[in-house]
C-alpha cells in the first residue's frame, strides 16, 4: 500500500503545483505582498491542504467516482451541486489555459525560446498523453512531481544562508508587488479556496480509480501535507528575496538562476513539467466529466476540443490572468471546502467501515481468480454478503473489483516469469 500512497501523493502535488506556483508569481499575490502576515497566511493553507487532499481523494475512491459530478451530486442540494459543477468546470478549464501561457513564459525566461513555442510544445504533449487511461495519466503526472521538490527545497536553502537585507525593508519592498486582495487574510482564506478547487475534478477522478478509501485518503495527507511545506518554503524564500525578483514574471526561477544558470535550466524544466501537470490533469477531468453521460470514444475528440480552445485563450499574457482570474475562483472553494468536509465528518464512520469491507472483498476475489488457489461456495457467500453491503451497486463494485485483481495476478505473474528467466 505504501507504493500506492505515494504514488497518490505526488500525483496530487503535481496538480496543485500549477505555473502560478512553481514560477512563484501566485506566491508573491497571496502572501508575500502581505510581508509576514502572508507567511503565517501560508502556514494555515498548509494545514488546510492536507486535511483538504485527504477528505477528496478518499471521496473520491468511497464513491468510485469517474469524475467529479460523482462526489458533488451525493454531498450536496441538487441546486448546490449543480452551481457547483459549473463553477468547478469553469475554474479547470480557467487553470488549463492559464498553464499555456506560463508554459510559454517559462521556457522565454530560461532558454530564450518565442512564447508561442513553448505553449506549442506543451500542447502536443498534452494531446499525446490524454491519449492514455487514468492509471498512466496519474503516474505521468507524479514522475514529474519529485524534481519541483527537490530544486525548491535547494533554493529555501540558498535564500536561508544568503539573504542580508533587514526585515523592515522587505515588508516595504513587498508593498511594490500588484495584487488585487485586500488583505492577508482574504488572500489566505481566498487561496485555500482556490486550490481545493483546482485540484478537486482530477483528485476526484484519481482517488476513484483506487478501491480502498484508506489508501486514496492517506495519498491525499501525505499530497497535500507535501505541497504544505513546498508552499511555505516558497512565501519565506521569495519574501526573503523580494528586494531582488518583485519585478521578475517568474521570481521563483530568479532566485535559482542567481544562484547558477545551471540549475535555472533545470529549475525551468522542473517548473514546465508542474506546468504540464496542471493542464494535462485540468483538460483531462474536464472531458471526463463533459463525456460522463456519453460512449468513452467520445471522451478523446471532446478532450481534443476544449484543449484546443484553451490553447486560443491562452494568449492574453501569463501575469495578468493569474492576477485577475485566479483570485474569483478562491470564492466558490471556500464554500465548497465546507460543503466537502462537513459531509466528510458526517459519514468517517461508513467510509472507514466501506474501507474494511472493500479490503475483505478484493482478498476474496484473489483466492477466487488466483489459478492455484480453491474458492469454495461459503467464500462466494461471505463475498456477494459483503458486495451487498457496499455503498457503490453490486455488479458496478464487483466488476471493479474483478479488474483490478485480474490485474495484480497478472503483474506477479510476470514478475514470477522474469524471476524465474534470471535463474
Amino acid at each position: 500500500m505504501t507504493k500506492r500512497v505515494i504514488s497518490i501523493a505526488m500525483a496530487f502535488v503535481g496538480l496543485a503545483v500549477g505555473a502560478g506556483f512553481a514560477s512563484g508569481q501566485e506566491v508573491m499575490q497571496f502572501f508575500v505582498h502581505f510581508g509576514t502576515a502572508g507567511i503565517w497566511g501560508a502556514v494555515f493553507v498548509a494545514i488546510f491542504m492536507a486535511i483538504g487532499g485527504m477528505v477528496i481523494l478518499q471521496l473520491g475512491s468511497y464513491y468510485q467516482a469517474n469524475e467529479h459530478t460523482a462526489v458533488l451530486d451525493e454531498v450536496a442540494h441538487p441546486v448546490l451541486a449543480k452551481v457547483l459543477d459549473w463553477s468547478v468546470m469553469l475554474t479547470i478549464f480557467s487553470i488549463g489555459f492559464v498553464m499555456f501561457a506560463g508554459g510559454g513564459a517559462n521556457l522565454n525566461q530560461a532558454f530564450g525560446i518565442h512564447n508561442n513555442w513553448g505553449s506549442l510544445i506543451l500542447l502536443v504533449l498534452v494531446l499525446l498523453i490524454g491519449r492514455l487511461d487514468i492509471d498512466k495519466v496519474s503516474n505521468a503526472i507524479a514522475v514529474t512531481t519529485p524534481l519541483i521538490i527537490v530544486m525548491l527545497f535547494i533554493a529555501f536553502i540558498y535564500v536561508i544562508f544568503t539573504h542580508d537585507t533587514p526585515t523592515e525593508q522587505l515588508e516595504i519592498a513587498a508593498e511594490n508587488v500588484k495584487t488585487t486582495l485586500p488583505n492577508a487574510f482574504i488572500g489566505t482564506i481566498n487561496y485555500a479556496g482556490f486550490n481545493l478547487i483546482v485540484v478537486l475534478s482530477m483528485s476526484i477522478v484519481i482517488g476513484g480509480y483506487y478501491l480502498n478509501p484508506r489508501a486514496a485518503g492517506l495519498g491525499g495527507l501525505l499530497g497535500g501535507t507535501t505541497f504544505g511545506l513546498m508552499l511555505i518554503m516558497s512565501t519565506v524564500a521569495l519574501f526573503l528575496k523580494i528586494d531582488e525578483v518583485y519585478t521578475s514574471p517568474l521570481p521563483m526561477l530568479q532566485i535559482v538562476q542567481d544562484m547558477t544558470p545551471f540549475l535555472g535550466y533545470v529549475m525551468s524544466i522542473a517548473i514546465y513539467g508542474m506546468i504540464f501537470n496542471s493542464a494535462i490533469g485540468m483538460f483531462y477531468s474536464l472531458a471526463k466529466r463533459l463525456t460522463s453521460k456519453k460512449p468513452d470514444k467520445a471522451f478523446y475528440p471532446t478532450f481534443v476540443a476544449v484543449v484546443l480552445l484553451g490553447f486560443v485563450i491562452s494568449f492574453f499574457g501569463f501575469r495578468n490572468l493569474v492576477t485577475y482570474v485566479y483570485p474569483l475562483l478562491g470564492y466558490v472553494g471556500v464554500v465548497l471546502s465546507v460543503v466537502l468536509a462537513w459531509n466528510w465528518i458526517k459519514d468517517i464512520g461508513e467510509i472507514r467501515k466501506e474501507s474494511r469491507r472493500r479490503k475483505k472483498i478484493r482478498d476474496l476475489m484473489m483466492i477466487k481468480l488466483h489459478p492455484r488457489r480453491s474458492f469454495s461456495p461459503a467464500q462466494e457467500r461471505r463475498m456477494q454478503a459483503h458486495i451487498g453491503r457496499s455503498n457503490i451497486d453490486n455488479a458496478e463494485l464487483e466488476g471493479t473489483v474483478e479488474e483490478k485483481v485480474a490485474e495484480m495476478l497478472a503483474e506477479e505473474e510476470e514478475q514470477s516469469s522474469e524471476g524465474r528467466n534470471l535463474n
